[in-house]
C-alpha cells in the first residue's frame, strides 16, 4: 500500500501520488499516460497532473489495482 508520507518529489497536487516504493516499470505511464509521466533521471514515476476526466479517474484505479509494487496511492 501507497504511503503518503512516503512520497517522489515531483506529484502534481491532489489525490493522486506515487512513493518511493515506486520501480519505474512503466504500467502507470502505459495505462493513464495524461496522469503519469517518468522521471527517468531519478528512476521513478511521478502524477505529473491529477485526473480531469472520469475516464482518467478510471484509468488511475486500473493503475493503482495494476501496480506491481503498491506505489500508487490516492486520498479519497
Amino acid at each position: 500500500m501507497a504511503d503518503p508520507n512516503d512520497k517522489v518529489a515531483g506529484n502534481a497536487q491532489g489525490k493522486w501520488y506515487i512513493d518511493t516504493q515506486c520501480i519505474d516499470c512503466d504500467l502507470c505511464r502505459t495505462t493513464a499516460p495524461s496522469v503519469f509521466k517518468q522521471n527517468a533521471d531519478e528512476g521513478f514515476s511521478y502524477v505529473y497532473a491529477q485526473p480531469k476526466t472520469e475516464e482518467d479517474e478510471k484509468l488511475c484505479q486500473d493503475a493503482k489495482e495494476e501496480c506491481p509494487v503498491e506505489a500508487i496511492g490516492d486520498d479519497g
